[in-house]
């Protein structure tokens, strides 16, 4: 038996506040990690890549953190496998757990790859202090950005242990790919799962996702309709070698579609072992 919370309805109203003046990004700092499992080619096919984020933005004199989260050492090395290193900056091997950090001076785009794995590859967008922000921003920096944007469908819930679990889309459309963005709301090195559906049909199994500041961007195979989907989230616990939290436990949002920001219908659905952590969060309703 699967013990099931529903999470109550929620609207979300985007305002806008100083209309006409320009939204300014802060990239004063930035973490790159490696994917799990990218010491064996396979990762340069996934949405997510082998470095994550794939593109990763900072200001001059900003820091970028390059964090090995992989179980194998790798190295963050700039210039690309067919010209080699070009020494703008070179890790050399990073261990497992460890990390290297490299304060860029002037602005551009610096492709780097791992020399042991050449098939990693990623770019790092350098620019001034205060740009102007881009729409990748916007879709990136979840916190703020996507409630406000009044298209996309969203859904919120919960996990037993109390952190909050958040999700937009994009507008389903026959023919083109849906974009899942999810949160975990103040949590860090998060490790997930998540499977999108339509209309029965798989669009998206992504499994041993990590988010190092708990927010991510997944994109599924091309829809077939513009029907709704339905979003499953399994947890997979908090932490890079050593996993710990409500491991297992399942957040689903049913038929997700756009309605200017309002929050979808959430059943949250926990192993038997967390009934009584979930009881004692929420208010639960067995279904038999």
């Amino acid at each position: 038996m699967k013990t099931i919370a529903a999470s109550s309805f929620l609207v979300l109203f985007a305002l806008a506040i100083g209309v006409g003046s320009p939204a300014f990004a802060d990239h004063s700092e930035v973490t790159i990690d490696s994917a799990q499992g990218s010491g064996v080619p396979g990762c340069e096919e996934t949405t997510e890549g082998c470095y994550i984020p794939g593109t990763a933005t900072v200001d001059v004199g900003g820091v970028v953190i390059m964090t090995n989260t992989d179980n194998v050492a790798h190295t963050y090395t700039s210039g690309d496998p067919a010209g080699g290193p070009d020494g703008v900056f070179d890790s050399s091997l990073v261990m497992v757990g460890s990390s290297f950090e490299w304060t860029p001076e002037e602005v551009g785009e610096y492709p780097y790859f791992c020399m042991v794995h050449p098939w990693m590859k990623g770019v790092i967008i350098v620019q001034e202090v205060g740009a102007v922000k881009d729409h990748h921003d916007d879709m990136m920096m979840m916190e703020d950005d996507m409630m406000m944007m009044e298209d996309d469908a969203s859904g919120t819930g919960m996990l037993s242990d109390g952190t909050m679990v958040k999700v937009w889309t994009s507008t389903p459309t026959a023919g083109e790919a849906l974009e899942v963005s999810i949160a975990f709301e103040g949590a860090e090195h998060v490790n997930h799962d998540i499977m999108v559906t339509q209309n029965g049909e798989e669009v998206l199994h992504d499994e041993g996702a990590h988010h190092h500041e708990g927010t991510g961007t997944h994109t599924t195979a091309p829809l077939g309709s513009a029907d709704p989907v339905d979003i499953t989230v399994t947890f997979q616990g908090y932490g890079i070698d050593q996993k710990t939290g409500p491991i297992g436990e399942e957040v689903a949002f049913t038929n997700v579609v756009p309605e200017f920001g309002t929050i979808a219908m959430m059943i949250l659905v926990v192993a038997i072992i967390s009934i009584v952590a979930v009881t004692a969060k929420s208010r639960v309703v067995p279904r038999f």
